[in-house]
């Protein structure tokens, strides 16, 4: 079955378009970029709004403990909202 091709005005959503994003961090608040290992939805997302950036969060957090992240920080653009939260009990 051939699917057809994408129509060239496909183009992926901007950073304005979705700001907010959720900074990964090992114990000492150092980034942690997830290995090959990590499921696809685990790795860089983006979110249109504050409530689906901790949704997301809080559906994965166990995952992303799993693959060594020990904390997040909300971002909406650079700016900082609340974080370092951490994901351990």
């Amino acid at each position: 079955m051939n699917l057809p091709e994408q129509p060239s005005t496909f183009r992926a959503p901007t950073a304005a378009e979705r700001p907010w994003w959720w900074r990964l961090e090992d114990a000492y608040g150092t980034e942690v970029t997830l290995g090959a290992d990590a499921p696809a939805d685990l790795v860089d997302q983006r979110f249109t709004s504050q409530a689906d950036a901790e949704s997301w969060v809080g559906e994965t957090w166990a995952e992303l403990a799993e693959h060594g992240v020990d904390a997040v920080t909300l971002f909406e653009l650079e700016r900082r909202v609340y974080g370092p939260m951490s994901l351990h009990a």
